[in-house]
């Protein structure tokens, strides 16, 4: 996979080996490769623009078929499309120019982001080196909590091993806890797999994954499963009846507290988007605070501008036939189109200096959102429950009966 990032960038790679004589009138394998529109989109400016014209000229020029183009039929968020799209199945190897490639690990894949020289090589050549990495095993126990999302357990997994725990290592997750999870939860935890530092996320595909895929018309493929006598370089255990909502406040995701802790801090603009935050999961959940908060004719307070951008325009045409569309704009968010968004500063949708959002993106990182601007990572209830408070509030102690 690559997008409208780093597509252009590994046109460049072709360019300097083009330079030394190094065929590069073919990939491969066309049909293993996939291109999509996210991050640049809408264009901002000129060179963001001319991205885009180089993506269409490079699927053409080598007859890649999938393509998703941005204001065209299906598109959206490279890692929403992976999934909802079952472009990657259990068992397969799946590299892409992007740092969040991880997130299709939770159906059982090995999925990597690789830089533009690598990407570059797969094309041509169909294989990669790769060191297998060692194993961080995390035993999850039981069930979330009302309001306690997958967001709220990998942020507190960061804050415990650091942003680089798990660097060159897997993460793998377990237990009875991501038994109990959606297909779209585990997609959460393994997404910012990336935020610590590892090489990928991964979780054994069990039935659940079986029938998601089923759903999305996924044909054949080979699963495969750990050892019984594996051995990992570390085991993690978390209860997850003892987990509650959190924050990571700027400018690190392990830099985590306890929402009902967090600082009374005046929030200027509410996010719920991203590969991290905007599944249908996501929507749903933070929907059902809205409308409850509605119900006692609380909107979104003063002063916040709050939008919600579905992952893949497939989430946004469901959403809006479960009328969630609705919820949100009666709240006084903005409906968005589908892509990045304000998940990063690369497109019109940034924070000014001195603006504070709470994001569930998976990055908060100094500029991040735009110069100047700070972010919290939050869960989508969470950026739901900041978003009419005016700041961050733990969702639990507000009425939603």
């Amino acid at each position: 996979m690559v997008h409208d990032v780093s597509g252009p960038g590994v046109l460049k790679v072709f360019e300097r080996l083009r330079e030394q004589g190094i065929p590069v009138d073919r990939l491969k394998d066309p049909s293993k490769v996939w291109v999509a529109e996210d991050h640049f989109v809408p264009s901002a400016d000129k060179i963001s623009a001319e991205n885009i014209v180089k993506l269409s000229n490079f699927t053409r020029e080598y007859g890649i078929e999938k393509h998703f183009r941005y204001g065209m039929g299906q598109y959206g968020i490279c890692h929403t499309l992976s999934h909802e799209e079952a472009l990657v199945l259990p068992g397969q190897v799946y590299v892409g120019g992007d740092s969040h490639t991880n997130t299709t690990g939770a159906l059982g894949a090995f999925a990597c982001g690789l830089g533009h020289t690598d990407v570059a090589y797969v094309l041509l050549n169909g294989r990669i080196w790769f060191k297998v990495p060692e194993t961080l095993y995390f035993q999850i126990n039981g069930r979330l909590p009302d309001h306690v999302m997958a967001k709220d357990l990998i942020l507190r997994i960061i804050g415990e091993i650091g942003t680089d725990g798990g660097a060159y290592r897997a993460m793998q997750f377990g237990g009875s806890g991501v038994e109990n999870m959606s297909v779209e939860g585990r997609l959460t935890l393994t997404n910012m797999t990336t935020e610590a530092g590892a090489k990928n996320g991964i979780i054994e595909p069990d039935q659940k994954v079986y029938d998601y895929l089923d759903g999305r018309g996924a044909a054949s493929y080979t699963p495969v499963h750990g050892d019984g006598d594996a051995e990992y370089a570390r085991v993690y255990e978390y209860e997850a009846e003892e987990l509650e909502p959190v924050v990571a406040e700027p400018f690190s995701p392990a830099n985590i507290s306890v929402v009902r802790e967090a600082p009374s801090t005046p929030l200027d603009k509410a996010y719920i988007g991203s590969c991290t935050g905007a599944k249908m999961e996501d929507l749903e959940a933070a929907a059902r605070v809205l409308k409850a908060r509605a119900a006692r004719g609380r909107r979104v307070a003063p002063g916040v501008d709050a939008m919600v951008v579905p992952g893949s325009q497939d989430v946004k045409r469901q959403a809006e036939e479960m009328g969630l569309d609705r919820v949100f704009r009666d709240a006084g968010f903005e409906w968005r189109e589908s892509g990045c968004s304000m998940c990063l500063g690369m497109n019109p949708d940034i924070l000014e200096p001195g603006q504070r959002c709470a994001s569930t993106s998976n990055r908060n990182f100094e500029g991040r959102q735009g110069a100047g601007g700070r972010t919290h990572l939050v869960s989508p209830v969470m950026a739901a429950a900041a978003a009419v408070s005016g700041h961050f509030v733990d969702v639990r102690e507000m009425d939603l009966n």
